[in-house]
């Protein structure tokens, strides 16, 4: 009986997953990493951080996810200048009442673009984290909680270091998922340029999209993805996965591959990252129509849920072994069940 309703709720999720796509697909080229990925954070309860260079859609890609989906969207352009008050908000002195209330920032929003993210200084930084982590903002005596749902979906330019602040490690591992978005190919670039190269600038959102979905369906797909069935042993692989980008630290060594890849590894996941990519399969497998997950549905999730999380050691950076290399070797040395 239990297996017959989650199908049921799989397949109710996956036609509301569909329109959410073809909606996005009428203002997007090709894109559909992203748009999974965004779809995978929203119904885990995650927060997504895109990487590539600019002109690549990112921005394009929340703003039209957060208008199909029918949710409040503010965006914030993070300067160096950027103070922790320009994203919370501020107390001020209200005479009428004698009393300093709160005004409230553009963090309060159901998803929140945080733009170039990593331009911030840390106290921006910290003042973030407590958003995404806690789900309030705290100004002076007063803890305000965000709204229902509450997304944080971050770009960062992986080319530019001048006037840019790396992005603490704690805050990176409050990232559900970390998306490298690359180069369209060759069709889907010809497609951009017919489609966008006459409209004037400042006309983007005249083919503005519609509201396909709204909270309901969200919650929905939200429980959709919590009842996806996970069986123990595909829960055991994700550990293992998750396990062995830690290089050891108690003198055991660790067998064939995995041995190689140790040398890369400084530190690698924490639980949180096995949580992520449990979280992440789930939503992988119903994004596929299934109500059960497969250890493909792992595979496919771990670039993902890990990149961020394994810091290479420096023999790797002097080798140019980076974090996708080092998951990549991780998947192919442990055994699938």
């Amino acid at each position: 009986m239990d297996e017959t309703r989650s199908g049921r709720e799989a397949s109710e999720a996956y036609r509301v997953i569909e329109r959410v796509r073809a909606a996005m697909a009428g203002r997007l080229v090709g894109k559909g990493e992203i748009v999974d990925a965004i779809l995978t954070a929203v119904m885990s309860d995650g927060h997504l951080l895109l990487e590539g260079v600019p002109g690549l859609a990112k921005t394009l890609a929340v703003r039209t996810f957060a208008a199909a989906a029918g949710l409040s969207y503010r965006r914030i352009q993070f300067t160096p200048d950027l103070l922790p008050g320009d994203i919370t908000g501020t107390l001020f002195y209200d005479a009428a009442s004698g009393a300093f209330v709160p005004r409230r920032g553009p963090v309060f929003a159901n998803i929140v673009l945080a733009d170039e993210i990593n331009r911030a200084p840390a106290k921006v930084q910290s003042a973030l984290l407590e958003a995404m982590e806690e789900r309030q903002v705290t100004m002076g005596d007063h803890s305000l909680p965000l709204p229902e749902p509450f997304f944080v979906l971050a770009t960062q330019n992986p080319i530019e270091h001048e006037g840019t602040f790396r992005l603490p490690e704690a805050q990176l591992d409050r990232f559900m998922l970390k998306v490298v978005v690359d180069y369209p190919d060759e069709a889907e670039e010809l497609d951009v340029v017919l489609r966008y190269a006459d409209r004037p600038a400042g006309k983007a959102d005249e083919a503005a999209v519609q509201p396909v979905i709204g909270q309901a369906e969200i919650a929905a797909l939200k429980a959709a993805a919590a009842s996806v069935r996970f069986e123990r042993d595909a829960a055991a692989y994700a550990v293992a996965v998750v396990r062995a980008t830690r290089p050891s630290r108690d003198g055991k060594q660790a067998a064939g591959a995995l041995r190689e890849l140790s040398r890369y590894i400084e530190y690698g996941a924490s639980p949180r990252g096995s949580i992520a990519l449990y979280r992440a399969a789930r939503a992988a497998a119903l994004l596929a129509g299934r109500d059960y997950v497969l250890p493909d549905d792992v595979k496919r999730s771990a670039p993902a849920a890990l990149r961020h999380r394994v810091i290479p050691s420096y023999e790797a950076e002097a080798d140019r072994v980076g974090p996708d290399a080092i998951v990549k070797g991780v998947l192919s040395a442990v055994p699938v069940p």
